[in-house]
């Protein structure tokens, strides 16, 4: 496939792969820039549409998963407070006998587990994104075509 693809063909496809990474300076950089430069040269070129779906299609399964991990962690840190706090300790407050606070923490360390589990997944998001794009933007400059792992297929 290397030989019949132009060197702007190969170049644009490495540009819209590390355009990707402009999220972390412009905010939705990751889908507006890969976006234009996409459907501004899809109908020209194949090797060009492939990569820039696959680009898209990676960073809005990286969004999709951030967006699951975030809820569930909120939900599972909302209820560990909860726990901790105890939802019931605060409308017996005016009752002013402290006597009753003495709360058993002894399974606080699960929730420091789930707590920890889900702050290493957020971070493997990120590695996965980061690693994943550098060797799509590498390998489309090649000339090479790169699947994603973990992608949903949201444009075909």
């Amino acid at each position: 496939m290397t030989d019949t693809l132009t060197k702007h063909e190969k170049n644009l496809s490495a540009i819209i792969h590390a355009s990707t990474l402009s999220k972390y300076f412009i905010p939705f950089g990751n889908f507006l820039l890969p976006l234009v430069l996409w459907t501004a040269n899809k109908n020209d070129h194949a090797f060009v549409d492939y990569n820039g779906k696959q680009a898209l299609n990676f960073q809005i399964s990286i969004l999709l998963y951030s967006v699951v991990l975030a809820a569930i962690t909120g939900i599972l840190f909302f209820v560990f407070a909860f726990e901790f706090v105890g939802f019931i300790d605060i409308f017996d407050l005016n009752r002013h006998d402290l006597s009753e606070f003495s709360h058993d923490h002894s399974g606080w360390g699960i929730h420091i587990i789930f707590m920890i589990t889900a702050g290493m997944l957020g971070l493997g998001l990120l590695v996965l994104d980061v690693v994943c794009t550098i060797l799509a933007t590498l390998k489309s400059g090649k000339g090479e075509k790169y699947v994603y792992p973990f992608t949903i297929n949201f444009i075909k």
